[in-house]
C-alpha cells in the first residue's frame, strides 16, 4: 500500500513513530531534564529517521525532528528569541563520516588552510548577550529560535563575567557556550541531594541543567556551575575577527572563559590524531566530554559553506562511543570479596557501552542501593568510563510500570552460608566473618596474590585461582590457603577440573551448548599431559619468591595495607619479622601508617593461620627481608609521583629505584609531593602538579634525581616552583 504522496504506507508509519518517539525524548531531555532514552539509543533513532527521509524526501517537513533543534518550549521561564538562531551539529560516528564531511567542504571551497579542534563538552548550551560590555541576558538553546531566560541564574556562575574587560568588544555580542558541572562538582551536588533525601542526578549534564533552571537563583548559586565559550552568534559593531581561533583569543582577552584545550591544525591527519588523543585521554579533563568538534577555522570559508536548516556545514561533531546507556536491571545479587566484604551488583540485560558488552555492574553497598533508589526491574542508567568497572548510576522512574520490587540484603554468605555481620554498628559494609573457610574469600585472595601489585604472576588468572581452591570432586583442593601456593607440584595440578567463574561476580559461567555450568580441565590437555601454562606457572612462582618485601606485604591482604602503605613499612622496617614483632605504637609511628592501619596489622598477625601463611612462604624461600643499603640514602624523605609511560623504566622498576634510595612513591599529587616524574601521556597528575607548583621531571631529569639527588634534580625541572 502507498500513501497519497507516493511514500509506502509502512515507511510513512515508521516515520511517524520515530518522529513521535524523538519528540518525546527531546521534551524529556531539554525541558524536564529527565531523559528516558540513552544517548546511544537517541542517536540510533535519529539515524534511522534520516535514512528514511533520504530514501523518501517527501517525508521531510518543517516540523520533522531532523529539521529542528531541541524540543518545543514548555517552561515556567519566560521565552525570549535568540538574536541569531542556535543550531545543532551533524555527527561523525566513524572515520568514513569525517572524511566524507571534509570531502564536501573541499569540494565547495577548495583546500582548507586550518581546522580548529576542541573537546565537545557534555553540558547545557547557552547564549549570553552583552550590550556595551554588560551582560544583559542569558538564554538556553530551547528550539534554536527561542529559549528560556535564565539571566539571574547565569549571573551566579563565577566564570561568567557580568562586564567584559579590555577593549574592542562590539556594541552587541551574543556569546555561545556550554554550562557544565565538573565531575567533582557533580559528586558534590549528588551528595547534597542525598543529604536532603532527594534522588541523585543521573549525570553531570542533567545536574547542570537542573541547577541552571532553579526558580530561586540562590539555589543555583550553591551549585558549582562552570562555563566555556565555543563561539558567537550576533556581532554588531566593532571589527570582527577573521577566524574562529582569532575570536577565541579576543574573547579570552575580554574575560570570557575560553578552553585552553582547542588546537588549530592544517591537515585531516592532524584532526584524526587530536580525536585519537582525546579518545584515550577522555577522562583527563575536569569535565565530561562526549566527542570532539571540528570546525573550518576561517570565517570567510564558513560563510561560503553556510548551513542547512539545523546545522552548519562548516563544522562536525565526532562522537565517542557512549559511556552511558539505558538497560533493564533484571536482578540484584551479591558478591564476596577477599576480605569478606559483601558487595551488591546488578544483573542486567546485556548492553554495549564504551565498546564492550556489559551484563553486570557494581552497586557498592546496601546504603548505595537505597540512596540511588534503584528497584529490581527498573530501567537504569548504566555508566562505563573507559576501563572503570561498570556502575549503575540511577533509575529512570518515568519508565516504571509497577512490577518493580525492592532489594533485600541477604543475612547469610551466598557461598559458605555463614551469618553476615557488621564489625561495628555504624559500618556501611557487611562482611562474611568466615575468612579461613569461605571458598569465595580464598578464591579472591589467591587471585589477588597473583595480581600486579602483589607477586605479579601472569599464569595464575581467575580461572586458575578457582581451580586451585575449588576443584570438582573427588579432587581435593591443592591450596587450602595462600600458604600452600609456593609448594605446588605438577602432580597436584594435572587432575584438577573446575567450574569456570565470572571474575566480576564469582558466579559460574554457563556453557551455551549444554546450559550447565562450564567445566574445564585447566592444567592438563586431552591426553592428560601438562599444558604449557603448568610450566609457566611453576617458573613464575619461583621468580615471585624474589619479589621485594613490600609486594609480599600487599599479597597478605591485610586490611588497609595497599602498595603505598606496604612500601612505607618495608622502607622503614626492612623485614617481615620486624613488622610482625613491632608494637602498635612503633607501627603507627611509620610515615603513612597511623593508628588505624597499625591496629589492623597487629590484628592480622594475632591470627594463628595468618602467621602460618607467612611461615610457609618463608620456608618455601619467599623473600622476607630487604637488603639494607649501606651508607646514606640520597632520597630519604623525598616523595615522588610517577605518571605516564617511561622509555627505560617500567612503573615497577621506577618505583623500586626510588625506594632503593630511600624515597617514597605516592599515587597522588599534593603540596607535599617533592617531584612528579612525567612520561608519555601523563594525564591529570601532570596538570595538578603544574597547578600546585610541584617540580616536574622528564625521564632525563628522573635519572638525575636517582643518580645525583634532589638538589641536582631541582635544576632540571620542567615546571613548578624550581
Amino acid at each position: 500500500m502507498t500513501a497519497s504522496n507516493g511514500v509506502p504506507a509502512e515507511a510513512a508509519r515508521r516515520h511517524a513513530e520515530l518522529s513521535q518517539e524523538i519528540d518525546e525524548a527531546n521534551y524529556r531531555y531539554y525541558v524536564l531534564d529527565s531523559p528516558t532514552l540513552s544517548d546511544a539509543e537517541y542517536d540510533r533513532l535519529m539515524r534511522e529517521l534520516r535514512a528514511l527521509e533520504d530514501e523518501y524526501p517527501e517525508l521531510v517537513t518543517p516540523d520533522s525532528p531532523t529539521q529542528r533543534v531541541g524540543a518545543p518550549l514548555i517552561t515556567e521561564f519566560a521565552t525570549v528569541p535568540h538574536l541569531e538562531r542556535m543550531q545543532s551539529l551533524d555527527n561523525a560516528m566513524n572515520v568514513e563520516d569525517l572524511l566524507a564531511w571534509d570531502e564536501r567542504v573541499v569540494k565547495e571551497v577548495g583546500k582548507v588552510a586550518a581546522y580548529l579542534c576542541e573537546p565537545k563538552i557534555d553540558g547545557l548550551a547557552i547564549a549570553l548577550v552583552y550590550e556595551n560590555g554588560r551582560l544583559v541576558r542569558g538564554v538556553t538553546r530551547g528550539d534554536g529560535r527561542a529559549g528560556e531566560d535564565v539571566t539571574l541564574n547565569v549571573r551566579t556562575i563565577d566564570s561568567v563575567p557580568t562586564r567584559l574587560t579590555g577593549e574592542g568588544w562590539p556594541e552587541v555580542l551574543e556569546v555561545r557556550g556550554e554550562v557544565f558541572l565538573t565531575v567533582e562538582g557533580f559528586h558534590q551536588v549528588n551528595e547534597a541531594q542525598a543529604e536532603a533525601g532527594k534522588p541523585p542526578f543521573a549525570n553531570p549534564r542533567n545536574a547542570a541543567a537542573g541547577s541552571l533552571r532553579q526558580k530561586d537563583p540562590r539555589v543555583t548559586a550553591r551549585r558549582p556551575l562552570d562555563m566555556l565559550v565555543h563561539g558567537f552568534g550576533a556581532w554588531r559593531g566593532g571589527k570582527r575577527p577573521d577566524s574562529q581561533s582569532g575570536s577565541y583569543e579576543l574573547m579570552r582577552g575580554w574575560g570570557l572563559p575560553v578552553s585552553d584545550r582547542y588546537r588549530v591544525v592544517q591537515t585531516m591527519d592532524e584532526v584524526r590524531a587530536y580525536i585519537e588523543y582525546y579518545g584515550e585521554h577522555r577522562h583527563d579533563t575536569a569535565y565530561e566530554i562526549d566527542g570532539v568538534v571540528v570546525k573550518v577555522d576561517q570565517f570567510p570559508l564558513q560563510r561560503r559553506l553556510g548551513s542547512t536548516s539545523r546545522a552548519p556545514r562548516w563544522a562536525i561533531a565526532w562522537k565517542y562511543p557512549p559511556e552511558e546507556v539505558n538497560t533493564k536491571l533484571l536482578d540484584i545479587k551479591v558478591g564476596v570479596g577477599r576480605t569478606g566484604r559483601i558487595t551488591p551488583y546488578g544483573v542486567m540485560q546485556p548492553v554495549e557501552v564504551a565498546g564492550s558488552v556489559v551484563a553486570y555492574a557494581t552497586l557498592h553497598n546496601e546504603r548505595e542501593v537505597k540512596r540511588k533508589g534503584v528497584l529490581i526491574g527498573d530501567t537504569v542508567v548504566l555508566r562505563k568510563a573507559g576501563d572503570v568497572i561498570p556502575e549503575i548510576v540511577a533509575p529512570v522512574p518515568g519508565l516504571r510500570d509497577g512490577s518493580e520490587r525492592e532489594f533485600s540484603m541477604p543475612t547469610h554468605c551466598p557461598e559458605c552460608g555463614t551469618k553476615l555481620e557488621r564489625e561495628k554498628e555504624s559500618d556501611v559494609d557487611i562482611r562474611c566473618p568466615n575468612a579461613r573457610r569461605c571458598p569465595a574469600q580464598l578464591r579472591e585472595r589467591l587471585f589477588f596474590v597473583a595480581g600486579r601489585s602483589a607477586f605479579d604472576i601472569d599464569a595464575l588468572g581467575y580461572v586458575g585461582a578457582t581451580a586451585l581452591t575449588q576443584p570438582l570432586e573427588p579432587s581435593e583442593p591443592p591450596v587450602e590457603n595462600e600458604g600452600d601456593l609456593f609448594d605446588l607440584t605438577v602432580e597436584q595440578l594435572l587432575p584438577i577440573k573446575t567450574v569456570v567463574r565470572d571474575q566480576r561476580t564469582g558466579l559460574p559461567r554457563i556453557d551455551e551448548k549444554t546450559g550447565e555450568p562450564k567445566v574445564v580441565t585447566f592444567f592438563a590437555n586431552k591426553e592428560g599431559r601438562p599444558k604449557k601454562i603448568v610450566h609457566k606457572l611453576l617458573q613464575e612462582l619461583e621468580e615471585a619468591k624474589k619479589q621485594p618485601l613490600w609486594r609480599v606485604l600487599v599479597a597478605l591482604s591485610i586490611r588497609h595495607v595497599g602498595p603505598s602503605v606496604a612500601q612505607d613499612l618495608a622502607r622503614e622496617m626492612r623485614s617481615m619479622d620486624a613488622i610482625r614483632n613491632a608494637s602498635e605504637e612503633e607501627l603507627a609511628a611509620v610515615e603513612g601508617v597511623g593508628p588505624t592501619i597499625a591496629t589492623s596489622i597487629k590484628d592480622w598477625f594475632a591470627v594463628d593461620w595468618h602467621r602460618e601463611i607467612v611461615d610457609k612462604w618463608a620456608a618455601a624461600g619467599v623473600r622476607m627481608e630487604d637488603e639494607t643499603t649501606a651508607g646514606p640514602r640520597p632520597l630519604e624523605g623525598v616523595s615522588v609521583v610517577i605518571t605516564g609511560s617511561l622509555e627505560e623504566f617500567s612503573r615497577d622498576s621506577a618505583t623500586e629505584a626510588v625506594q632503593e634510595r630511600g624515597g617514597r612513591v605516592s599515587g597522588s599529587v599534593s603540596k607535599k609531593t617533592d617531584f612528579v616524574v612525567v612520561g608519555e601521556s601523563p594525564g591529570s597528575k601532570y596538570d595538578k602538579a603544574v597547578k600546585l607548583g610541584v617540580p616536574v621531571l622528564d625521564e632525563a631529569g628522573f635519572r638525575v634525581l636517582l643518580n645525583e639527588g634532589p638538589e641536582a634534580a631541582k635544576n632540571v625541572t620542567q615546571s613548578g616552583d624550581a
